[in-house]
Order: structure tokens, then sequence, then C-alpha cells
């Protein structure tokens, strides 16, 4: 069956109303990356045929996230079953052409591994196969979760399902049992969408259940096999509360990948990882570090407490923080250091080069072995354009230094304490740019023996 094309359809049409929130429910972020890309990459894992993702009306913002997979629309909620429907005619041609497996997942399940989809796409494609494989897990405390009814028959890895029962309408023996539905389904295209349209909406909700199919199914002599996951992998986010727990869980799961992959965390608990950071071997990672989406760290790098990176690639190396923070665009070159309270923004930082105390570089380029002195800021934004600065190699930038774009220093200059710097420095130059230093002996103590004399006057 190996020759068996696949179709997956993402049911994510959910309004997510207990989430009290203008942004649908699959686009909130857990790990820097919204719900629906987590699954979409899950599933993408499977190389399907075609992925359809099903939305409800007025959705242009989860279909641009759903891109490139098409969508189609679900016009009223009447149900999981209703939601499948809705994909359809989009995968008519896929179905038509025959030998298509059709795997339904939902968009609002982001820790849903690929390795849990593998699983069911192998047992519905080894030999002897049943045409329909259900998802199935064991919770501690199964909860109002639906109900999965075996066929006695068969137990074990042969076991096959008769029927899933929603909680609402599961009567007392039932709901004492512990395998619990999933959720997730695949089998046979053909078949389940003729299945999906024979539902009917006769129960405590009044709408068409996806977990109806496998007791027409069984009723036809087509008992569905069963695939378990952990409980973990099945949560779904319904409120704020349920996303909290969803992010915890993937923090834990990315924290493992990096240290497996030769990362230090001294505190695993209080680093904060996206599901894209990259951290290289021999990396220390400090307490209370956090990573914002976009960020690759090469090897033998320390990032100290209280750190914040997005969008930044850090060479190897590297000695960074504490309370540094690297802003999309940010570049540090091999054993470059960026020191406390310093900020980079759009910037690169050459080989070896240092920024060790309360600097902002923005919009920038220092080259390599440069050193950038305490206080020193890119002026890069005219309130109305942003400018740019070019640092040669080897410059030495004194402290409170304001670089006012654009404006290029050459390699080698040397800028005095204090300056502002609003032309061009050559190579091998020292600048100099401030008031001329004034004494005027005495005058301290004078000017203290009046302000005291006017003092005693008004008391």
């Amino acid at each position: 069956m190996s020759d068996r094309k696949l179709a997956v359809v993402v049911l994510a049409a959910g309004k997510g109303t207990r989430m009290k929130s203008d942004l649908p429910k699959v686009l909130h972020p857990v790990a820097g990356r919204p719900m629906l890309s987590h699954v979409l990459a899950s599933a993408a894992t499977l190389a399907p045929a075609e992925t359809v993702v099903v939305v409800a009306p007025g959705m242009a913002d989860v279909e641009a996230a759903a891109a490139p997979s098409r969508c189609a629309v679900q016009d009223r909620a009447l149900g999981t079953g209703h939601a499948v429907a809705a994909a359809r005619e989009a995968l008519a041609p896929l179905v038509a052409q025959g030998s298509t497996d059709l795997l339904v997942v939902f968009g609002d399940c982001p820790l849903m591994t690929s390795e849990t989809l593998q699983k069911m796409l192998d047992a519905r494609r080894r030999a002897g196969a049943p045409e329909i494989v259900g998802l199935a897990f064991r919770p501690q405390d199964p909860a109002a979760y639906g109900r999965v009814i075996l066929d006695d028959a068969k137990a074990g890895e042969g076991a096959r399902i008769e029927k899933i029962v929603e909680f609402a309408d599961a009567d007392t023996a039932q709901r004492q049992i512990g395998l619990c539905n999933a959720g997730l389904v695949i089998g046979d295209a053909a078949l389940l969408f003729d299945l999906i349209g024979r539902l009917g909406s006769h129960n405590a909700q009044g709408e068409y259940y996806l977990t109806d199919i496998f007791g027409l199914a069984h009723a036809e002599g087509r008992p569905a096999g069963v695939v378990e996951c952990p409980p973990e992998e099945t949560l779904g986010v319904n409120s704020r509360a349920d996303l909290a727990l969803v992010e915890a869980v993937m923090q834990r799961r990315l924290r493992r990948r990096v240290m497996a992959d030769g990362a230090t965390l001294i505190d695993p608990e209080t680093v904060w990882l996206s599901a894209d950071t990259r951290l290289g071997r021999d990396v220390t990672v400090h307490p209370s570090v956090f990573f914002g989406p976009g960020v690759t760290v090469g090897d033998r790098v320390e990032i100290r407490s209280f750190c914040h990176l997005e969008g930044a690639e850090v060479g190897d190396d590297v000695v960074l923080g504490p309370f540094a923070r690297l802003r999309p665009g940010a570049k540090l070159g091999r054993a470059a250091h960026v020191g406390n309270f310093v900020e980079i923004k759009n910037a690169v930082l050459g080989e070896g080069a240092k920024a060790n105390h309360l600097t902002y570089l923005g919009d920038a380029t220092v080259g390599a072995g440069s050193n950038v002195g305490a206080g020193t800021i890119t002026c890069n934004y005219d309130g109305f354009l942003k400018h740019r600065t070019t640092i040669g190699a080897k410059v030495f930038i004194g402290s409170n230094t304001a670089l006012v774009a654009p404006v290029s220093v050459g390699d080698g200059a040397l800028i005095a304490a204090g300056s502002t710097i609003t032309e061009d420095v050559p190579a091998d130059s020292v600048a100099v740019e401030r008031s001329e230093q004034q004494i005027r002996e005495g005058a301290a103590a004078r000017f203290r023996e009046k302000r005291i004399a006017e003092k005693k006057k008004r008391s």
C-alpha cells in the first residue's frame, strides 16, 4: 500500500470564544509559532499530496497563515464531521484518482508529534490494515473525553474500534472506560467521505460528529484499527489557561532537545525557547534567558543571565550578557563580546569586536577587533528615515560617544570620549568633538560661600 497518496485535512474553523480574543484561536502562538503552524509542520513530514485547512467565514488571517496549503470554508459550525465535509470539494480531484488516504488533524493541538502521525499512517498502510484507523489515549483522569469502545473479538495490537461515544451521550458503564478518543482519524478517503455523508445529528449537541463514522463502519463489517499516543499530545487549546499548559509542555520538549544536542542549560526551567531556536555544541545558557523566534547560536557560546534574543545570529565563541538584548538583524561574529545593558538591532559585529557596557548599536556595522566604549549610541533615526553607521576594523570608540548616522569611521581610527560625530572619520585618525575644558581656580569655594550666605538670610 506504499503507492497510496495522502491528503491531510486540518480543522481550524474554531473561533475560540473562551479565549476572549480578537485573534483566531489557531493563530495564538506556542513557542513563538502559531499553533496552526506547529500542526502543519508535523503533517508535512508525511509528505502529503494535498493539505486542506478548514476555516470559518471571514478568517482571512488564518488562510494567510495556512499558505501554501489550500483552504476550505465551513459555512456553519455544525460539528467535526461537517467540518471535514467542507474539504470534500477541494480534495475531489485527488480522491477521484483512487488509492488515496485521508488524515484528519486539529489545528488547535500543537503538541501532536510527527512520530504519532507516522504511526497512524503506518497502521493504515501495513498489510491487512483496516480501512480506518483512529487515535486514542489513556489519561489519568478521563473526565469528559469521548470513550473508545473496542470490539471484544480482538485485543492488543489487533484491537478494533466498535464505536466512539461522546461523554455527553455515554452511559454509566461506558464512562468507566479509560481509553479515550483523541479525535484524529486516517482512512481511505473515498470511504471516509461516504461515511461522513451519512452522518446524523441526533445527539446531545445536535452536531455531526466525525466520531460516529466508527459506528457506521463497524455496522458494515469495517471495524477500525486503533493507535495510542501519550496523553500530552492530545492537549487542545480552548482557553488562556489551556494555552499556558500547552506552552509549558512545549518548553519542556524544546529544552530536552537543545540539551540532547549538546547545549548546557544551567537552570532549564528559567530558559524560554522558540520552536526554531538553534543552539550549537557546548553552548552554556545561564538562568533567565529568553529566545524569541529566529535565533541561531554557534558553538562554545556563553549567554549570561537576563539576555533577550530575537531574530539574531550569534557566531562561535561569543560571550553575551548579562542583560543584553539582540533584536532582529543582529549578527555577532566569532569571539565577539556583548556585555550588560547593550542593545543591538540590525547591526553586525565583526570577529572579536566588543561592546561591553551601556550601548545601543542600531543599523550599524562594526569591524573586526573594534572596541565600542560605554554609553556609545548610533543615532540611526532622524524622525523620518533610518540611516546606517559603518565602523571599520580595530577602531576605538571612546565612552559616551554619539555617532550621528549616516556616518563612517575608518579602520584604526580613535574617537575621543564624549564626542558627537557627524562627519566621516578617515582611517587611523583621532576625532575629538567637545567643548574646550575651562578651569577657574577657587570658583567652587566662592560659590559655596555665596550660597551658604544666601541660605542664612532666608532662615
